[in-house]
């Protein structure tokens, strides 16, 4: 049995957690800690950064313990350290990630620096044992993305959000009409007796082939409307949040449905719909993805709402997830406040781009199919590997044999410095940011590390 502990500080929950997973490959949460910060924060009507940080701080250390007494485990009985290392705000991250090196320093257990939003993505396998691939509507607070899942550390970003995320938008609907925060269940509880037909609202982005959302032109009109109608009584304000909460669907359902149409271009077919983060735990959104699942023959797939909001397990569950492909890092992993989950369908420029995590994962996965069985020597493992990716990306981004742009050819002994070179120039081109031929021109950091051929394409 592996058992993880989890850390999660990226906002305004301070968590800790204990997994385990059976040999039989059968998780189980042995304890659950979060401690909300709402109350520090509602004054304010969102996040306060360094108050957030401060709170992380106080309370941490205790709340770590409390999760290894109920998970009635030690320090030394873990198999692995698992900290959310980002995307978040850089205070909370430096205080999980401090904490985490440091039991990971005193007690010699394995560090795992987590994407946050991957322990989002993974979370349907921690809850329903759910196979590869599946399409994933992610969407919080700071993050709105319909991704297909392909393995972990493998993600293809189907669409995303060009303004607001959904869960940002709520709240600033909830500001807006006067209501509590944090905005999303308070928009929801009002909805509920309200008339979500009084006012027509826009459905953004509707019909549109590509699966982005767009929400600020729909927060727009609610506040005209909301000024059209001042002052708002107590029917008016339940209206408007039906309103603004049916158009959110409807949004939401649309996009989910081209990207589905467009999953079997990059994971063929998916497993499962799957949402996951602060607004799955929206009534009205879990609904219609389970009737659109239905629709499309596929299962419906959302976590409990304990563990659609920020929390350890998730982490702790990610971490064993790479624990088990081998993917540890080391105490020089940083905190990462901006850290995208995957790259665009055609690697474009602001789309993300793959992670260390992702690459080592395609390296584990990729190796017994693309490495000669001579370089599969454990001693140069790390070296081979790294170079087999790096042919791999150029293989990609030269649209055939990289050794025909790239010189001098595939060797095992690759030195570091041209295996790095090699590397970043494949992931450059891959995440649209540059192409050989302008590699070649521009950037002198290349010469006498890795020669370009003038067969480069342009």
């Amino acid at each position: 049995m592996k058992t993880v502990l989890g850390i999660e500080t990226t906002c305004d929950e301070t968590a800790a957690a204990v997994v385990s997973v059976d040999p039989e490959g059968m998780p189980a949460i042995r304890s659950n800690e979060v401690l909300s910060q709402i109350a520090e924060h509602a004054a304010y009507g969102g996040v306060v950064p360094e108050i957030a940080a401060r709170a992380h701080v106080e309370v941490l250390d205790r709340l770590v313990a409390r999760a290894l007494e109920r998970a009635e485990t030690r320090l030394a009985d873990l198999d692995g350290i698992a900290v959310a290392a980002g995307p978040g705000l850089i205070g909370g991250l430096l205080v999980g990630l401090v904490t985490a090196k440091t039991l990971a320093l005193v007690a010699h257990k394995p560090l795992l620096a987590v994407n946050h939003l991957e322990a989002h993505a993974l979370t349907a396998r921690l809850t329903d044992g759910l196979d590869f691939p599946y399409l994933l509507l992610l969407a919080s607070g700071g993050h709105t993305q319909l991704v297909a899942v392909r393995g972990v550390g493998d993600y293809v970003r189907l669409g995303g959000t060009i303004d607001d995320a959904i869960g940002e938008a709520f709240d600033k609907a909830a500001k807006l009409l006067g209501l509590g925060y944090p905005g999303g269940p308070e928009v929801e509880r009002m909805a509920e007796a309200g008339d979500p037909e009084r006012f027509a609202l826009p459905r953004p982005m509707l019909g549109r082939r590509t699966a982005d959302f767009s929400l600020s032109g729909l927060k727009t009109a609610l506040r005209i409307e909301a000024e059209r109608i001042a002052p708002l009584a107590e029917r008016d304000v339940a209206d408007l949040c039906a309103s603004f909460q049916a158009a959110v669907v409807d949004v939401v359902i649309d996009r989910a449905r081209v990207a589905l149409r467009g999953f079997s271009d990059v994971a063929g077919r998916p497993t499962a719909l799957v949402a996951a983060g602060g607004v799955a735990a929206n009534g009205a959104i879990r609904r219609a993805l389970a009737a659109l699942a239905g629709e499309a023959g596929l299962t419906f797939v959302a976590p409990p709402l304990n563990l659609c909001g920020d929390n350890g397990a998730m982490i702790a569950w990610a971490g064993l997830e790479r624990l088990r492909l081998g993917l540890v890092d080391d105490i020089t992993a940083p905190a990462r406040p901006r850290w995208p989950l995957a790259a665009g369908r055609r690697g474009r420029p602001g789309h993300g781009r793959m992670s260390a995590a992702g690459r080592r994962a395609v390296w584990r996965d990729l190796v017994e199919r693309r490495l000669p069985e001579a370089a599969r020597d454990h001693r140069d493992w790390p070296v081979r590997l790294d170079h087999c990716f790096a042919r791999i990306l150029l293989d990609h981004a030269c649209g055939g044999p990289w050794r025909d742009h790239v010189e001098p050819p595939a060797h095992a002994n690759m030195p570091i410095d041209r295996l790095e070179a090699a590397i970043a120039l494949g992931e450059a081109v891959l995440a649209g940011e540059a192409d050989l031929a302008t590699l070649n021109r521009r950037s002198l950091a290349w010469r006498g590390k890795l020669r370009i051929g003038s067969g480069a394409p342009a």
